[in-house]
């Protein structure tokens, strides 16, 4: 039991919204969110002293973040554990399709991560760093609708994979398939068998993850759906079943809507904590940390406010009781692109490839050359360079110099999700630079790119309403009207930079000098 007085979730407006998002006080406690960015599905393991956290991460690329963290609380990013995904179709944008919820786990001296792609089956790629390099994805099972693996290794040998349905591609729902597996993971062996359908007591049920404890076989589950479900946990003594099941978090009385879908994790102390996602709208997923009681074998997930028997979240609670106390850190943002590779934080819109940017070129500078893009809707181009929204407030400027050759090319600040906002340069058909504000499919005039660099800004407000502005050289220039950003299929909304051309023709492109975030 943690020592410490539950603080039950609270509305946002009575803690800082705005950017930097700590969750460390600093004083032996937490705030919840721990990662107020989007990290769906978040799967997560401890291995000695070390926590590594994945994703799912849709179409974008790199595909599944590693995230590590040696408390629970703070996280950095180090690495993907996909280059791009398995499929050429990939190399356009395919909105709400790619790499869904992941399951990462340690066996045999490798890391393992098993991932779905609902429309082309179940794969898995393994490391021996979590860091990489990590092995092309192989796929162990073709199939559509197949969604959400998590393996099991047991202690006589056998191995084990369940899996959920995708309804939309499957035509099936609410149901976990528990399949043997070869040891070495390279196979399924057969069909095995329904383990758990139960539409009434706890509809939508995915998500996934196996878990062995004292003789039991657990399965840890969402249901309910993302916006307002629940966590659910399964156990048997025989893994194919029968499974009783018991619901272990719930919203109940606290602001915190649909609180589910994670990972349980171990501390070599013997405490337990969940890890769990929050439809948080326009800013995607978010992460929150649930400390974990079992009574009668039975996990307990948050705080039980009410006595109903079901854990509620928490928005503060006592740190983990790790070995020693650890750098407040946050997930990386600003990019001032003096480094050999690319930041992780970044990730393009579809497959990318390695020549749509240089940092070498120009010292200190991202180079972005133009990518043609046909569509007037910048949510079609698969070389916008993007990162999440990391906090409910938060303002982005960057400094760019442009190259064009031809008219039509352009290069900007960019929010997207379902809608698409941009301040951009772009060359007029005089061969004059123009600054444009773009809002999905339609532009507008906002004045004369004079000066170089010019500097673009987005202030994002709580809420996602957007302002840019620009500074040609004679002032910033507030641009009107607003945007509101939206969420994006299955992703919340993201910010980043892009150079495109409209025709083929000599290669313009853009020089970007850095990317900063502030509060």
């Amino acid at each position: 039991m943690q020592a410490a007085t539950p603080t039950p979730a609270q509305p946002r407006g009575e803690v800082s919204a705005a950017y930097p998002w700590v969750p460390d006080l600093g004083n032996a406690t937490f705030r919840n969110p721990i990662l107020h960015a989007d990290y769906s599905d978040p799967d997560a393991i401890r291995h000695g002293e070390d926590f590594y956290m994945t994703a799912s991460s849709f179409n974008c690329t790199p595909g599944l973040p590693i995230l590590h963290s040696r408390d629970l609380v703070n996280w950095t990013i180090i690495g993907h554990a996909l280059k791009n995904l398995p499929h050429p179709r990939y190399e356009q944008v395919q909105p709400g399709c790619g790499a869904w919820a992941p399951a990462i786990r340690y066996h045999d001296g490798r890391f393992w991560i098993f991932f779905p792609t609902p429309d082309e089956g179940i794969y898995v790629v393994t490391a021996e760093n979590p860091r990489g390099p990590w092995s092309e994805p192989r796929l162990i099972e073709a199939g559509k609708g197949l969604i959400d693996p998590c393996p099991l290794w047991d202690d006589d040998g056998r191995a084990y994979l369940v899996h959920a349905y995708a309804r939309s591609r499957s035509g099936l729902c609410d149901q976990l398939r528990v399949r043997p597996m070869s040891w070495d993971a390279t196979r399924l062996l057969g069909d095995g068998q329904i383990v758990f359908h139960s539409p009434e007591t706890h509809p939508t049920l995915e998500g996934p993850k196996f878990l062995k404890r004292n003789g039991w076989y657990y399965i840890l589950a969402p249901a309910g759906g993302v916006t307002n479900g629940w966590q659910v946990a399964l156990r048997s003594r025989n893994i194919f079943g029968p499974y009783e099941s018991r619901k272990i978090l719930e919203r109940g009385s606290t602001t915190i809507n649909g609180p589910h879908q994670g990972a349980l994790v171990d501390l070599p102390n013997g405490d337990w904590w969940f890890l769990h996602f929050q439809d948080a709208g326009v800013y995607g997923r978010i992460v929150h940390l649930q400390p974990v009681t079992w009574q009668d074998d039975w996990p307990l997930a948050g705080h039980d406010h009410d006595g109903n028997g079901i854990g509620e979240p928490v928005a503060r609670w006592r740190r983990p009781a790790v070995n020693e106390k650890h750098a407040i850190t946050i997930p990386q943002t600003s990019d001032d692109f003096d480094s050999a590779r690319l930041g992780f934080q970044w990730q393009w819109q579809a497959n990318h490839k390695e020549n749509w940017y240089s940092l070498t070129d120009r010292k200190g500078c991202l180079r972005l050359f133009a990518q043609q893009v046909k569509d007037a809707n910048l949510l079609a181009a698969p070389n916008l360079l993007l990162q999440k929204f990391p906090a409910r407030v938060f303002e982005v400027e960057t400094a760019l110099e442009f190259s064009a050759t031809i008219p039509g090319d352009e290069a900007g600040l960019v929010v997207t999700g379902k809608t698409c906002g941009a301040i951009a340069i772009r060359r007029a058909a005089d061969g004059s630079d123009q600054v444009v504000y773009r809002e999905n499919g339609a532009d507008h005039y906002a004045g004369v790119a004079r000066g170089k660099p010019v500097k673009f800004r987005v202030r994002v407000k709580d809420g996602g309403l957007c302002t840019f502005g620009f500074d040609a050289g004679e002032g910033l220039v507030s641009v009107a009207p607003a945007f509101q950003a939206t969420a994006g299929f299955w992703i919340g909304a993201k910010v980043g930079i892009y150079c495109i051309s409209r025709e083929t023709g000599p290669g313009a492109y853009a020089d970007f000098d850095y990317v900063r975030f502030s509060g």
